[in-house]
């Protein structure tokens, strides 16, 4: 196909110095291949941290926020007048403070007729000691019905070895994290004796193993029945101290937290305050690895401005015999802007192969094993907008770094450059 006769001389420019073509090609692809796969990685990266730490968040957790307050004394019960004297207390001691949620059956009943939310878990949380020879371990035991825990946590898939309803069918049953059964080297079927605060005990048997691939859920923490807990706490069936919840859209998480504390004056933290740091450490990743992209970007369109300011110097006197046989400014314009949008649509279609290649091979490296980790592989996110955001902003610098020299090309006088 004959091409039109400005593109057929941007073409003899482009083929007669291949090897600056070739420079200018090779920066653009590079600097969209490391785009491409530097931002697959460390969406890949977040998307874990999320994925493990959303695992064991619920989108809203719901409590009794006790506050130790020292202003009230004893002595205000026997020194009710004012007698202009000082009363000093000395290490003053709070009231005894249940932990509880007043009216919990009430409380739970409302939430699940509130619009939006899909579950309901009601638990107990507690610190217990499980003692393994000399060794006391202490952990948080949830008392909880697990058949709830499930549906938010999804238990079924993080088990090892049994189901989280074989809580249900083993008297007085515990489920725990593959560390700490290591720890105390007990496996599905072995009793534990567990301790609570006030020195009641009470015999467990391991009803199954879970791993969540987080050292502090994986070592420090249990799951036994609701009534099983009560029981060990010597408490009546209405004692529960914490609300799990899941929404059906967990974005409305911080809007409803505010209503649910609201309306029932206790305390509600929504996964978004709760994960608030692994967000910003998330958004500092996400900015870092935009900043330094979009950078090698900018260099390699240097590069190119570099390449087309060179070639433009080195064809002087072919830009001034182009204008004296009636070639305009427009023309001039065209044939030194279309061989900078070769070079960055070659690159860019090159950079973004090799992004992807790049970006696969670390998807297929098998990840260093760790005990706290589930992940087999490194994390890789295959997105198309971050394809289409490299192929947009590699062709917009190519264009810009072309543009310039293009429109200093088309400014050229033709008879002083003649008479030089």
């Amino acid at each position: 196909m004959k091409l039109p006769v400005n593109l057929s001389i941007a073409r003899v420019h482009l083929l007669s110095r291949k090897k600056q073509t070739l420079v200018a090609t090779l920066g653009v692809t590079f600097g969209i291949a490391m785009f491409i796969f530097m931002i697959s990685f460390m969406t890949g990266v977040n998307n874990v941290i999320s994925d493990i730490l959303l695992s064991v968040t619920p989108d809203i957790h719901f409590y009794n926020d006790v506050k130790t307050d020292y202003r009230n004394s004893v002595s205000a019960q026997y020194f009710k007048e004012d007698s202009g004297k000082w009363i000093i207390v000395r290490h003053p001691r709070p009231r005894a403070i249940l932990l509880n949620l007043k009216n919990s059956p009430g409380i739970i009943a409302g939430m699940r007729r509130t619009p939006g939310v899909a579950v309901v878990s009601p638990l107990i949380s507690v610190q217990v000691l499980f003692n393994y020879g000399p060794v006391q371990l202490g952990v948080i035991a949830d008392g909880v019905d697990i058949r709830e825990e499930d549906r938010i946590f999804g238990l079924t898939g993080k088990m090892v070895n049994g189901r989280p309803g074989d809580l249900l069918t083993t008297a007085n049953g515990i489920l725990i994290g593959r560390k700490l059964a290591e720890k105390l080297n007990v496996g599905v079927g072995d009793l534990v004796t567990a301790t609570a605060s006030s020195g009641a005990q009470m015999r467990f048997r391991v009803a199954g193993i879970y791993e969540f691939g987080l050292g502090s859920v994986d070592e420090g923490k249990v799951y036994v029945s609701l009534q099983d807990l009560q029981q060990l706490l010597g408490k009546d069936r209405d004692y529960i101290t914490d609300i799990r919840i899941k929404l059906k859209n967990n974005q409305q998480a911080h809007s409803l937290a505010r209503l649910l504390a609201r309306q029932y004056g206790y305390r509600a933290d929504d996964w978004e305050t709760t994960n608030a740091s692994i967000k910003a450490g998330n958004r500092i990743r996400n900015t870092l690895t935009y900043v330094v992209s979009f950078t090698m970007l900018v260099v390699a369109g240097f590069g190119i401005y570099n390449i087309m300011n060179m070639v433009i110097l080195g064809k002087m006197k072919d830009i001034a015999i182009l204008k004296a046989q009636g070639f305009g400014r427009k023309d001039i314009t065209t044939i030194f802007l279309s061989q900078s949008l070769v070079t960055g649509v070659a690159g860019g279609v090159a950079g973004l192969l090799l992004g992807f290649l790049l970006s696969y091979g670390l998807s297929t490296m098998p990840f260093p094993h760790d005990d706290f980790m589930l992940i087999k592989t490194y994390p890789v996110t295959f997105e198309s907008r971050h394809y289409l955001l490299g192929a947009g902003f590699g062709l917009l610098t190519t264009l810009a770094a072309g543009w310039l020299p293009a429109r200093r090309a088309a400014k050229v006088d033709p008879v002083a450059i003649l008479r030089a």
